[in-house]
């Protein structure tokens, strides 16, 4: 997408043409943003020495703080929601995942693919989840079991499209009687193949 920016960015850094980076997202490091992503306002990335990926489709939002363990890199899986004020250091992060407003995953942690973190949660270091879980708590802990795969995968695709309205200068596309009508087309899409 023309995210209208025309932005460089620092060496190392890899954007594919198909993101979308907010003017005021930081990335320092061997960084890799894959075709469909999203960042938001002031999110930060740093990947000093070892890598950090970005997965097609994820969105990471406003305030979101992404570095690395003293020995694994962070890497985020495709169709992903890193929700507002989280933090992820070190870890891994499958595909279609949820992670909820303002939680935390240590250095050596696994998300399983079609899983959500709740808001707050903190998740120790070396934490393993399996797919589809519902983690809570601090220490987090896998509290259900659902696959969640394809509501993660409606909130990755409506940030996308959010974030091609915002790459033409449009901000209220949520708003819009069209995009309720997209959505509603795209949810049960969505359901038959994750559901």
């Amino acid at each position: 997408m023309d995210t209208g920016t025309a932005r460089q960015f620092e060496a190392g850094v890899e954007v594919d043409a198909g993101a979308f980076v907010h003017p005021s997202a930081q990335i320092y490091g061997d960084v890799r943003i894959a075709d469909g992503a999203s960042l938001w306002p002031n999110v930060v990335i740093r990947a000093e020495s070892q890598p950090v990926r970005i997965g097609r489709g994820t969105n990471v939002q406003d305030f979101v703080m992404i570095h690395i363990g003293g020995g694994t890199g962070t890497i985020v899986g495709e169709d992903c929601s890193i929700t507002h004020h989280c933090t992820l250091h070190g870890c891994r992060i499958g595909d279609r995942v949820l992670v909820g407003i303002g939680a935390t995953v240590m250095d050596g942690c696994e998300i399983g693919d079609n899983s959500i973190i709740a808001g707050h949660a903190f998740l120790k270091e070396g934490t393993i989840i399996p797919p589809n879980s519902i983690v809570m708590g601090a220490p987090g802990k896998v509290v259900r079991e659902r696959n969640n795969g394809a509501a993660n995968a409606f909130n990755a695709w409506m940030y996308h499209q959010n974030a091609m309205a915002y790459a033409r200068g449009e901000h209220r596309l949520w708003g819009s009687a069209e995009f309720a009508e997209a959505a509603r087309d795209a949810r049960a899409r969505l359901e038959a193949a994750y559901g």
